[in-house]
């Protein structure tokens, strides 16, 4: 393989991950490129989904500590971390998904 280097998604999801605690599903992750006049960097969308009644109040905990959280990700700075869309499934068993949206900008 080249030297290219690994987008930030890997510390990212990790940090995400393990804000969410140990009871949440990882769905997917989409990442696209974002800039404007002077900062350049990506959008990150991750969905992850709660299952049961323990995990279901682990994502609300996430939500809510979700627009505060100081991440650190490697040469990233996140300049906004917000949750995009919330699903409820009755069940059996009760089942929540959760949209996550976060801007990473470059910070070199």
């Amino acid at each position: 393989m080249g030297g290219a280097a690994r987008g930030p998604w890997v510390p990212l999801l990790s940090a995400v991950l393990k804000l969410a605690g140990p009871e949440v599903e990882f769905l997917r992750h989409a990442e696209r490129p974002w800039s404007s006049a002077t900062f350049s960097g990506s959008r990150h969308t991750i969905a992850l989904a709660f299952t049961g009644e323990a995990a279901i109040t682990a994502g609300e905990n996430l939500i809510e500590a979700l627009p505060e959280h100081e991440f650190t990700i490697p040469r990233q700075l996140v300049a906004d971390a917000a949750l995009g869309e919330v699903a409820h499934e009755a069940g059996p068993p009760a089942r929540m998904t959760v949209e996550l949206e976060l801007l990473l900008l470059e910070d070199f």
